[in-house]
Parts: C-alpha cells; sequence; structure tokens
C-alpha cells in the first residue's frame, strides 16, 4: 500500500490553477509511524509561526478512537482541520523554504495521510 505524505507536483500544479474563492480548510488525516508522534510535534511546532504568517490557523485537532463506517482495517490517529484565508496562502506556505526545512518532520512522523481540500458552508 502506498503512503500518502507529500505532494506532488502535479497536486501543487492544480492548486495554483485553482479559483482562489477565499477561505479553504484543509481536512488532514493522519497516520504516525510508530513513535512518531514526537517528530510530527517537532513539525507542527516549527508550522505554527509560518502558518501564522500566512494568516492560517489551527481550527481543531482531534484524536482518532476508531471508524464507525468504513473499511474495518482503515485507521486515522488524528485529524487537523487548518484553515486558511485562501488557497494562495497555502500555498505560499508549502513553498517557503522555511517550511520546506522543517517536512523532514512530518516525514519523520507519518505513515501516511491525506490532505482534502475543503471550503467552510455557510
Amino acid at each position: 500500500m502506498a503512503a500518502y505524505i507529500t505532494p506532488t507536483e502535479e497536486q501543487l500544479e492544480r492548486l495554483r490553477g485553482a479559483s482562489d474563492g477565499g477561505p479553504i480548510v484543509m481536512v488532514n488525516l493522519l497516520r504516525f509511524k510508530p513513535d512518531g508522534g514526537e517528530a510530527y510535534g517537532r513539525y507542527a511546532a516549527a508550522v505554527a509561526p509560518l502558518l501564522a504568517r500566512v494568516g492560517g490557523r489551527i481550527l481543531n485537532t482531534v484524536a482518532c478512537r476508531h471508524g464507525v463506517i468504513g473499511p474495518a482495517d482503515e485507521r486515522w490517529d488524528a485529524v487537523a482541520l487548518v484553515e486558511y484565508p485562501s488557497v494562495q496562502a497555502f500555498l505560499e506556505m508549502v513553498e517557503n523554504p522555511d517550511y520546506l526545512a522543517t517536512h523532514e518532520h512530518r516525514e519523520a512522523g507519518l505513515a501516511d495521510s491525506r490532505l482534502i481540500l475543503s471550503s467552510p458552508i455557510g
């Protein structure tokens, strides 16, 4: 099974071409490596000022307990909802050299992840 930790250049290019209609929420599904929580914690701490710099904020982070609907073997450890003022703000952060320097901690901590671009309703 493939692990997804970093967006591909093709995925980033699709975002660059997306219409930028205002605030977005990135839904982060996170599966940690054994003992990967500490490395991911270092990533989160390093990213916090970069997120603030582009006007983003963490809406909520929750620990996953167990799936109710879906494949029985599908497991996520945490879900984080991160709001950005725009797609451009997200791209500005993830393409920043300071952000790229912190990414090694994300890679060290995660076994798998999903990142879902969402828009607030209402």
